[in-house]
């Protein structure tokens, strides 16, 4: 593992810049009837804040515990929870979210 020392992190934190994460999880009718239109529509969604440059990170969660997905936002968690608020599948109950600003560093990507 590479050495770090004391000076270098408090160097590399100066460089973090605030981000909101966004938790998503099975809403209360996760379950129901046409729930997988609306599950295709919020993935459009998806596409269309990737593509805009407001979801930085998306990944969805393929395990069998109530957790549906993460997210990772170039935006306040006030203006995430507006951003959600609009999503079909949260619209629909399919979903509900959580926020939380969080810090990063800027560039930070998924390997390849």
């Amino acid at each position: 593992m590479s050495e770090i020392t004391d000076e270098q992190m408090l160097e590399m934190l100066t460089t973090t810049k605030a981000y909101t994460l966004m938790v998503l999880r099975q809403g209360p009718n996760y379950d129901a009837p046409g729930r997988d239109q609306i599950v295709w529509e919020h993935g459009r969604r998806n596409f269309e804040l990737r593509a805009d440059g407001k979801l930085a990170i998306v990944c969805p969660v393929f395990d069998d515990s109530p957790l549906c997905g993460i997210g990772v936002f170039d935006a306040t968690a006030v203006q995430v929870a507006e951003i959600m608020e609009g999503d079909p599948g949260v619209r629909a109950g399919v979903f509900e979210y959580e926020v939380h600003p969080v810090r990063g560093f800027p560039g930070s990507t998924l390997p390849a």
